[in-house]
């Protein structure tokens, strides 16, 4: 009996087939609930997390975009922190619009790099 994969969890599986990052160019993954987004850089080589940042901690609440927005700042302060200035983006299968948009659109605006 076959197991169905989500179109999501598919799409995902086809980008982490790509997608790897470094000590030097680490992932920038991004992952969006219903209520917060996460992101997290990662080094696939060695499987560490080099930094996170999430809308829980960022504590805005005024709207989900804006949040995110915030998490994308904050990621980059982060980044900028460990010498990271350039990163590669892998969106968790989500479309490129919205809360993942604005995450993206501020942490370049900070500095990052993708």
């Amino acid at each position: 009996m076959a197991k169905k994969i989500s179109g999501k969890q598919r799409i995902k599986f086809r980008t982490r087939k790509r997608i790897s990052g470094t000590a030097d160019v680490p992932r920038l993954s991004v992952f969006r609930s219903n209520k917060y987004i996460y992101c997290q850089l990662i080094d696939d080589v060695s499987g560490q997390t080099l930094a996170s940042a999430d809308s829980k901690s960022v504590g805005n609440n005024d709207s989900k975009i804006t949040s995110a927005a915030e998490v994308g700042k904050a990621i980059a302060e982060k980044a900028k922190s460990k010498n990271v200035s350039q990163v590669v983006f892998d969106r968790g299968g989500n479309l490129y619009h919205g809360r993942i948009k604005a995450l993206a659109d501020a942490a370049r605006e900070s500095g990052l790099q993708f």
